[in-house]
């Protein structure tokens, strides 16, 4: 595979009252041809700046970045077409229906109107794509979203939050969405900060904390990478759980209780959980690893919990403003 996406050393900084605030320093980050790429962080790690930096609306003060092997913001003009995106909540004219507002998008990218139908298909829609938009939930407006930055059928699609206002059916349906659009042949960009949705959908990640790269690579060798430790047990009786944490501290484990089990870690040996709980008259009904997950690995390395479904500022830039050779700065 080659990478359609490359940054190196990527820094941008801002000048603040209290002195020099780094909002990248030194990032970097590959994604390749074909996949669906979860770019993940905390609020304020970088990733929007990442993005609008990439897309031309930023400024960097130093590092490389590369879109379709071209180097950017030279070459932005020359790959604008061939990259859909949005970043951040866009906004639309209330009074549009959503088949008007993307064929006014069309025209002005000079795309076929025929795609205008498709998209609305791919998205779900076109039942109710002569409605005006301000009718729409926050989900439909960013499904929405969604099908503008697909009129131009791009290569590489780069998404910020797309599952935000969705419903679970909604979320499932734009899981369905991305891997069939990968499946095509399109790469995927995705930010968001549904964690398990994530992990389902993507075949890669990489994840950022204060404007640097924490890890990368396939979702599975990230978590390989960062196994979990803990084992997750069950005695006989839940109103020994208690008592069987207590026991279990005293063998320097660590140990969390949970409505019926307790989480233990700290252990290097599952039988001396077994032996310390046995010598105690607890007798144990489960013993079991705990696999990993991408929240839990997100937590460690940022140190952060995930905000699921956090419903972002509205950014001002118009989604219509048209750049050279038919693409949108959004």
């Amino acid at each position: 595979m080659s990478a359609v996406l490359e940054i190196q050393g990527l820094r941008k900084t801002y000048r603040t009252r209290k002195g020099v605030r780094r909002a990248l320093d030194g990032f970097d980050m590959v994604v390749e041809a074909g996949q669906v790429h979860g770019f993940l962080g905390p609020n304020g790690s970088g990733k929007t700046t990442t993005l609008r930096t990439l897309l031309g609306l930023i400024k960097p003060n130093g590092g490389r970045m590369s879109l379709l092997g071209r180097e950017v913001p030279q070459a932005l003009p020359e790959v604008a077409g061939l990259v859909g995106a949005i970043v951040e909540s866009p906004q639309f004219f209330g009074n549009f229906s959503a088949r008007d507002t993307l064929s006014l998008l069309a025209d002005a990218g000079g795309v076929d109107r025929h795609r205008v139908g498709e998209v609305l298909e791919l998205v779900g829609l076109r039942d109710r794509s002569k409605d005006r938009v301000k009718t729409y939930s926050l989900g439909m407006k960013q499904r929405l979203a969604v099908a503008s930055a697909l009129l131009k059928n791009p290569r590489l699609l780069i998404l910020d939050e797309p599952a935000n206002g969705l419903d679970p059916g909604g979320i499932r349906e734009m899981r369905t969405l991305m891997g069939n659009l990968a499946a095509s042949g399109m790469t995927v960009l995705l930010s968001s900060h549904i964690l398990g949705e994530v992990q389902l959908i993507c075949d890669s990640v990489t994840i950022i904390s204060a404007g640097r790269r924490v890890t990368a690579g396939g979702v599975a060798d990230v978590l390989a990478r960062h196994q979990s430790a803990s084992v997750r047990v069950r005695v006989e009786s839940i109103g020994d759980l208690t008592s069987s944490a207590g026991a279990l501290r005293e063998i320097g484990a660590h140990v969390v209780v949970e409505a019926d089990h307790l989480m233990v870690s700290n252990v290097a040996q599952p039988s001396t959980i077994t032996r310390a709980l046995a010598s105690r008259g607890f007798f144990v009904s489960e013993l079991a690893p705990v696999p990993a997950d991408l929240e839990s690995v997100f937590l460690d390395l940022t140190g952060t919990a995930p905000v699921e479904g956090m419903h972002r500022q509205v950014d001002q830039s118009a989604l219509a403003a048209p750049m050279p050779n038919g693409g949108w700065g959004l």
